[in-house]
């Protein structure tokens, strides 16, 4: 067999070649913009030639701070194509760890959305390797900034060569990408994802058993191009030849309904958020949904009724995958076998609602103390993955050792598997919280909280939400004679974490349960969370 080596550039060569017409319709501040994907190309070519001029070597990062638009889109391929790295950076996390995670990556280049540039302008001074800043704008002229020394992309791309060659020599090893995860616990941690890594991912989200993205579809990835690749969406999509819808910035639920009714989107992609607003967007609006022939839904569980709701009541096919930043996401996927079709209505979408089987071109296996578990779907262990497009180790971390081990990925996740292979997650190993898709320390948050003057115990546990499917809910013991407020409390978190991540509610308890050995007993602190709010709400 011929050793061709499974490349970007090689990737996008085909999209130019064979796709020229196809379009990506992208949002941005000032409104909707229409490009072929020759023109794409054209641009692509001509950012990598201007970050060269920039200094940008091969192995050099390029970090984006950035929306779903055709300029990430642009950036997504011009920059692994000149053999840089291209490091998404999540503009949800603090400041702490937005600071952290580019240094750590060593980001030499960012190029940042206009409406977040204020972001990065309060983090300049220690940030210790950017060496330029570009603002991908619309406008013409640079708006006014701190930022120094600071470019507008599009002025950059206008100036540079639209015929610069893409790199031959690059290995399908190399790497291509570099995405944090969300800081479960500590520091986020950084996983390096190669060219066969994305090319092979883009494959698997073609195939009929999982995602059947091709030519004929027109895909938009709701799920941010900063987290995990977009899923992979945008790579995938131009390969293939997909129309590309791009909903730009703080998209709403009736934007999103408005941009699938308008361009004929056939599959969309997003956490379960999302979708709970479209379904509510739905409720209250008219729009023609006709289009949609999936709606893929990972990041969180996605709640029964939810599915429910889109398949019966709206026509709309739901799929429901699993993945994390280690897996590129893709791992596993929630499709009835062709003999499951005559189940009754309760049981297919009793299999619907489950995490479903490992995509094929990876391996799965469910493992306790005891080794692997019967696939009887009762016997729990926690799940390891390994595979092409999955990582083997965290970027320059000690973690690594622990959630790679024997060539395995250790998930964190603990599940049950069925005779069918399908997959349902039951709990997790270090008692996180997923709110909206993302993940939030519950130890940070109490490390945190116990290092207030007042407070002598704290504990933070998840409770059910409806938007958010899960938010969490702090738990304190105040020292003798010590007196603080619930407001006060959450302004000493403020500072130090994302928004998103600050507790809902902060309950005063006489005392936190613990185990015989002095560990905080979590299971019994959620059901007295769940009793204390239920009794305040009364």
């Amino acid at each position: 067999m011929m050793n061709t080596q499974l490349t970007l550039p090689f990737m996008i060569k085909h999209t130019e070649k064979y796709y020229t017409k196809k379009k990506v319709i992208s949002r941005t501040l000032s409104g909707t913009h229409t490009f072929t994907y020759k023109e794409i190309v054209k641009r692509m070519r001509s950012l990598a030639s201007a970050l060269e001029a920039l200094g940008v070597k091969k192995g050099d990062r390029v970090g984006t701070f950035a929306w779903n638009h055709h300029r990430h889109l642009e950036a997504y391929f011009a920059v692994p194509s000149m053999g840089a790295v291209l490091h998404t950076i999540n503009i949800r996390l603090s400041e702490e760890h937005l600071v952290y995670i580019i240094n750590h990556a060593e980001d030499k280049i960012l190029l940042i959305d206009p409406d977040l540039l204020p972001l990065i302008e309060r983090i300049q001074d220690r940030l210790q390797t950017v060496e330029a800043f570009v603002v991908m704008t619309d406008e013409a002229s640079l708006p006014e900034s701190k930022l120094k020394p600071f470019y507008s992309y599009e002025e950059l791309v206008q100036d540079a060569d639209p015929t610069y060659e893409f790199r031959e020599d690059l290995d399908e090893n190399d790497p291509a990408g570099l995405c944090y995860t969300s800081a479960t616990t500590g520091k986020p941690k950084g996983v390096m994802y190669t060219h066969r890594g994305i090319y092979l991912h883009s494959m698997a989200l073609g195939m009929a058993n999982t995602v059947g993205l091709s030519e004929a579809d027109i895909a938009m990835p709701v799920v941010p191009m900063f987290h995990v690749n977009a899923w992979g969406i945008p790579f995938a999509a131009a390969w293939l030849g997909a129309d590309q819808v791009l909903p730009g910035p703080s998209p709403t639920p009736q934007i999103l309904a408005s941009l699938i009714e308008e361009n004929q989107v056939s599959i969309t992609a997003g956490v379960p958020t999302i979708w709970l607003g479209l379904l509510k967007a739905l409720e209250q609006g008219s729009y023609n949904m006709k289009s949609l022939r999936a709606v893929l839904c990972g990041g969180s569980a996605a709640p029964k009724g939810m599915i429910q709701a889109f398949e019966s009541t709206y026509g709309i096919p739901f799929i429901h995958a699993y993945g994390m930043t280690e897996t590129s996401p893709l791992a596993t996927v929630s499709r009835l076998k062709s003999y499951q079709s005559d189940l009754s209505e309760g049981d297919r979408l009793e299999f619907r609602s489950r995490q479903g089987m490992i995509v094929p071109g990876l391996e799965l296996k469910v493992v306790n103390e005891n080794g692997e578990v019967a696939a009887d779907g009762e016997e729990m262990g926690e799940m390891l993955i390994r595979g092409p497009w999955i990582a083997d180790q965290y970027y320059k971390d000690e973690r690594t050792e622990d959630a790679f081990r024997d060539g395995w990925l250790h998930t964190g996740d603990v599940v049950t598997m069925d005779e069918e292979g399908v997959v349902k997650i039951v709990d997790r190993t270090k008692d996180l919280i997923k709110s909206g898709g993302e993940w939030i320390s519950s130890v940070d948050l109490e490390n945190a909280l116990m290092a207030h003057e007042a407070i002598y115990e704290a504990a933070v546990v998840a409770i059910p939400d409806p938007k958010w499917q899960e938010r969490p809910v702090a738990c304190v013991v105040l020292k003798e004679n010590a007196n603080v407020t619930k407001e006060e409390i959450l302004g000493f978190l403020k500072p130090q974490f994302a928004k998103w991540w600050l507790p809902d509610e902060v309950l005063f308890l006489e005392e936190i349960p613990k185990t015989s050995v002095g560990k905080f007993l979590k299971m019994a602190l959620r059901d007295q969370v769940k009793k204390q709010l239920a009794i305040s709400k009364e």
